[in-house]
């Protein structure tokens, strides 16, 4: 049985989460759902630790982060945010992955997954300090990649990472639109890819579409708070930005 604690303000999203973890594994018990900094904080310093927690990132009263500093949290953290600009903290606290909302189910049976393959019981040798080191190795490798290797029919060539403009799923495939609007088909998924993506250059601006800066040529608001964009060149996809990665975006594109 995997004990589970859940860090999140927000009802609807923490109601969702335990309705997705009931529904991947009847081995996942919630012992609590926190909804502030100080009330996790208060939890971890009275009960013993978890095996796994999800945490989102921004609570009523404060990042979660500060959680680290205030309680010993001896546990292994899915973050799970609207925001992607905290990953890099979020992997130094304990992260073993970092899922954006709205959640996915496919993205959080791969995270449950992760967690079976690297996290052994806490009696086991190493503990979770060399499990989590581990982690880091593997979801955070050192700079990005500067090519990807792409298969067309029974050949293999390779794209430079500089040459693309953006990278859109559709349905099981991924493809990637080069400068030159050439389109290659990608072998990994999205979200795999897009780690291995330098972010100055590179935003995810939805759960299908990630974007090139220099791809960028124009933005317009758009219906119920989201954007949307004309690119350079323009895959045949939807391309606005969620309404909960706007900010991100924004922040993204004015550096």
């Amino acid at each position: 049985m995997i004990k589970v604690v859940i860090i999140e303000d927000e009802a609807p999203a923490a109601n969702k989460l335990k309705t997705l973890l009931k529904r991947h594994s009847e081995e996942v018990e919630v012992l609590a759902v926190l909804d502030s900094v100080e009330e996790s904080a208060k939890w971890f310093r009275h009960f013993p630790a978890p095996d796994l927690i999800f945490m989102d990132v921004q609570l009523a009263d404060g990042l979660s982060l500060e959680i680290f500093k205030q309680a010993s949290l001896d546990a292994p953290v899915i973050f799970t945010t609207a925001y992607d600009q905290y990953m890099l903290q979020a992997f130094r606290n304990n992260g073993i992955e970092y899922l954006l909302k709205p959640l996915d189910e496919a993205e959080l049976r791969q995270a449950l997954a992760k967690f079976r393959q690297f996290c052994q019981p806490k009696q086991e040798a190493g503990g979770w300090e060399d499990k989590i080191h581990q982690l880091l190795q593997y979801v955070q490798p050192s700079g990005h990649k500067e090519r990807f290797l792409v298969k067309s029919g029974q050949q293999l060539y390779y794209v430079n990472t500089a040459d693309l403009a953006c990278l859109y799923a559709d349905g099981k495939l991924v493809y990637a639109i080069d400068f030159a609007g050439k389109k290659h088909v990608m072998e990994d998924n999205l979200a795999t890819i897009e780690q291995q993506l330098p972010v100055r250059e590179f935003y995810r601006v939805s759960r299908h579409l990630v974007v090139h800066v220099k791809s960028v040529r124009r933005v317009h608001p758009w219906f119920s708070g989201r954007l949307k964009l004309d690119l350079e060149p323009s895959p045949a996809v939807d391309l606005e930005v969620s309404r909960d990665r706007v900010a991100g975006f924004k922040e993204w594109l004015g550096k």
